[in-house]
């Protein structure tokens, strides 16, 4: 009696050891994911193509594209539109509408300018990303003189580099807005990335001499990852008149951006 239990509990024992190989063999480890991963992936940020007035380094992706309106003083509104034709390549196009908003009973409509970028350089830890391009348009035009009393950036150089934080990046650039002077101008802008919440945004711009340089200041906020609303000052403590009788004092500024693909 003792040897047949035993002899039932042997083969119970092997069935028992030989289904469970058999379970593990088939069965793979449950693995478990973040709760936030989807909602990570989801939430990327489109890249930032400029700052307030100061380009960076950063374009959209192939196929991307994106719009941007500005409100400016005197109901004026300029909007932008910018594709991603090829990797590293964007171009657009800009046009402004003074008076467009309000009671203003002047509109005009100025002439449509053209902007292309291209990154030609991406970057490492250490290196920044570098981008040449040029950009037509200009700000607070003189009917008068028929040009921008804020010249448009023309050529320019930029580079971005995240610096010292996370999330703190600069981006220097350099500029010549017409040959006719051959002047150069130079930006320092400097951005803030506050959780992929809120960005803040100064810069100080067309650096050649103390008088004619501004300092523009603002908050970028990020309803969607695909749109953001800027609130800005630009030409923060400047004062006196341009020749045609416009005040060279400071400005508010508010700007809609949307950006998405194909």
């Amino acid at each position: 009696m003792n040897i047949r239990l035993a002899a039932v509990l042997a083969v119970l024992l092997g069935s028992t050891f030989s289904l469970a190989r058999a379970e593990s063999a088939t069965t793979t480890e449950p693995k478990i994911r973040a709760k936030n991963a989807k909602a990570s992936a989801d939430s990327a940020l489109q890249p930032d193509t400029e700052i307030i007035d100061a380009p960076t380094a950063g374009v959209l992706d192939y196929r991307g594209y994106s719009t941007r309106t500005r409100f400016y003083s005197a109901g004026g509104t300029l909007e932008y539109l910018a594709f991603g034709v090829y990797p590293g390549i964007n171009i657009g196009a800009a046009a402004a509408v003074d008076g467009l908003i309000g009671d203003e009973r002047s509109v005009r409509m100025r002439a449509p300018t053209a902007q292309v970028k291209y990154r030609f350089f991406e970057g490492d830890q250490e290196l920044p990303s570098i981008a040449a391009g040029y950009d037509g348009q200009g700000y607070r035009y003189n009917a008068g003189d028929h040009r921008f009393n804020q010249r448009q950036r023309g050529f320019y150089v930029v580079a971005t580099q995240e610096v010292g934080l996370p999330g703190v990046q600069i981006h220097p650039s350099f500029n010549v807005s017409d040959f006719d002077s051959n002047s150069m101008f130079g930006t320092l802008p400097l951005t803030l990335n506050i959780r992929d919440k809120a960005e803040f945004l100064v810069e100080w711009d067309n650096i050649a001499n103390w008088s004619a340089s501004r300092v523009n200041m603002g908050l970028r906020a990020f309803l969607t990852p695909n749109f953001h609303v800027d609130f800005a000052v630009r030409a923060i403590g400047a004062g006196g008149l341009y020749n045609d009788g416009a005040h060279r004092g400071p400005e508010r500024i508010v700007q809609l951006k949307y950006s998405n693909s194909f």
